[in-house]
């Protein structure tokens, strides 16, 4: 195996081609640097320098290694910078997962400003509900942190930590022509015709799914659920083609799509919660620098 030990000798033998003001340089004397370049080419199976009495010049060898032994000699310099960035969280890889409502609200800017603070971490993103969230977490798989809807369930409690993000109200999502006001203000749901309900899974986020539903119970309604879907943007989708109508969080009203309306509810209206998960157990810098930032937004 190469050591920098060895690439450092042969660099400064190819900046001074000869082998006395090298040693100078090095602060050692010449046979033994004679006897570690000569090493070097047993090791690697070449000569790197053509020698007479007169003069020292690259091999073809040498002049090929010549430019990666560079390389790798600046890049073991930056070595310990590299580490000391890494253990404040400067540096390294942060996966994090989210649902879709956190990509049209607070994860944007929240990206933005970590990524100007930490342009050195390598940031991987990736969509999943909540439920999909939880289970990578407790495998310790893929992701360091997700953005989810509350509440995390019981087997998680142990082994994950939790911070609230955001606080949104619910709002209406129906196809558009539909009877709204036209001043754009809220709206009844007591007022609206009976259309068909698109809604989340129970099982993928039973805190949203119940706060649906509890909107039209306060209301004394009880919605025929057409059609369910595990992706805000399908569920909207939904809403556009006249499928039936939707409830969903706030930030939603980010995602346009044509025949769609978004109101507010004059209804009394749960307030969806927002938050980040991690493992209790996950002590990587960068996540806690994220997580910090986060707090203090």
């Amino acid at each position: 195996m190469v050591e920098l030990r060895q690439l450092r000798y042969f660099v400064t033998v190819a900046e001074e081609l000869h082998f006395g003001r090298a040693a100078a340089r090095l602060h050692m004397t010449q046979p033994p640097l004679s006897q570690a370049i000569a090493a070097l080419e047993d090791l690697l199976g070449a000569p790197l320098f053509a020698r007479n009495r007169r003069s020292v010049a690259l091999a073809p060898a040498g002049a090929a290694l010549l430019p990666e032994a560079r390389r790798l000699l600046a890049e073991a310099a930056g070595l310990p910078d590299l580490a000391r960035r890494a253990a404040g969280g400067e540096a390294g890889r942060l996966s994090l997962a989210f649902i879709t409502s956190a990509d049209y609200s607070i994860l944007p800017p929240l990206l933005r400003r970590y990524s100007e603070r930490y342009p050195a971490v390598h940031l991987t993103l990736q969509e999943a509900t909540s439920d999909v969230q939880v289970e990578e977490l407790l495998r310790g798989g893929r992701i360091d942190a997700g953005f989810l809807i509350p509440p995390l369930p019981d087997k998680a409690l142990v082994e994950l930590d939790y911070m609230k993000a955001l606080d949104e109200p619910l709002i209406l999502c129906a196809p558009g022509g539909l009877a709204l006001p036209r001043d754009g203000g809220p709206v009844r749901l007591q007022d609206l015709p009976r259309l068909p309900l698109i809604i989340f899974p129970r099982e993928v986020s039973p805190a949203l799914h119940d706060a649906i539903l509890s909107c039209f119970r306060a209301a004394g309604i009880t919605p025929a659920i057409g059609q369910q879907a595990i992706q805000m943007q399908t569920i909207v989708s939904l809403v556009s083609a006249g499928m039936g109508m939707a409830l969903v969080p706030q930030s939603v009203c980010n995602l346009m799509r044509p025949g769609v309306e978004y109101r507010a509810l004059a209804d009394p209206t749960p307030m969806v919660e927002t938050g980040i998960a991690w493992r209790r157990d996950n002590a990587s810098p960068v996540l806690q620098g994220f997580l910090e930032l986060l707090r203090n937004t």
